[in-house]
């Protein structure tokens, strides 16, 4: 599984990120976005990114921490807390 998560300094979420692949033993390439200038292509591969963090995971967009946290859930890398 190839992650790239994208994040910006100082970001909760991006932090909450990090610690969730890292409870799921992931390995990811971080690319750290300042200010809110992304790419032309970016913009045009992945147009439903709004905000930091954001995940590809194997080229697919897949959103920022709630959305991964989801698919990690369903894939039983890491567990909900739930009952």
């Amino acid at each position: 599984m190839k992650i790239k998560i994208y994040t910006s300094p100082g970001c909760f979420y991006c932090t909450q990120l990090k610690e969730l692949l890292r409870r799921a033993d992931l390995d990811y390439e971080q690319q750290i976005i300042t200010g809110a200038i992304l790419s032309e292509q970016f913009k045009i591969d992945y147009p439903t990114v709004r905000g930091f963090p954001y995940v590809i995971i194997d080229g697919e967009g897949i959103g920022g921490l709630i959305e991964t946290a989801r698919l990690l859930v369903q894939k039983g890398l890491v567990s909900s807390g739930k009952k």
